[in-house]
């Protein structure tokens, strides 16, 4: 394969595998499931990724790259003041999932449930991965707080780990209901009440 085909090929293979485990769970994804999607014979397959879990670690990244671009696109417009950001980033987000007919949910999320029991090296990277997503807005909640958006009083890196277990959360009831009723209630009592000077 060309270098360029190549790269095509395991994006599209990183995409629909990701679309796939992010509705079905990753033990109920089959990788034929997955080649048959991409229209890619196995070998094909085995050329990136060594076995299912080096594909699962992968989408890890994969979307994690994806992801953290997103947060800074919200988090880094400084055209707006930090909390301003912080609220459009899940005002955006209750919209996206509003638009899914409240299907997926966060990867991250549906993974740390299925697979932080049975593979270690999931719940390593997943804790990874969410721990710089709590950092990024922890950064961001501080400067709130240097701006007197937000109380001092509270440390950020564990205000911020609040905020996006509780956002976490209400995703997971946004699934069991399908309705963004939790999604408006986590941005309600965080902006209305948590969150103020």
């Amino acid at each position: 394969m060309k270098a360029e085909s190549k790269e095509t090929t395991k994006a599209a293979l990183l995409k629909s595998g990701r679309r796939i485990i992010v509705e079905k769970g990753y033990n109920h994804t089959g990788i034929q499931e997955v080649l048959q999607d991409v229209g890619v014979p196995k070998g094909s397959f085995y050329h990136f990724f060594s076995s299912k879990e080096d594909f699962g670690l992968a989408i890890i990244n994969y979307d994690a790259d994806i992801h953290a671009r997103v947060v800074e696109q919200y988090l880094g417009d400084t055209t707006l003041s930090p909390l301003s950001r912080i609220r459009r980033y899940f005002d955006d987000k209750l919209k996206e999932f509003k638009s899914l007919r409240y299907r997926e949910g966060c990867l991250f999320g549906n993974l740390s449930q299925e697979m932080a029991d049975q593979n270690e090296r999931f719940r390593a990277r997943l804790q990874e991965v969410l721990a710089q997503w709590r950092d990024r807005f922890a950064h961001c909640l501080q400067e709130a707080q240097a701006a007197g958006e937000i109380s001092s009083q509270w440390n950020a890196q564990e205000l911020a780990e609040y905020c996006l277990n509780s956002w976490e959360g209400a995703l997971l009831q946004m699934k069991v209901t399908k309705s963004d009723k939790s999604l408006k209630a986590f941005i309600k009592v965080t902006f209305e009440t948590v969150l103020k000077p």
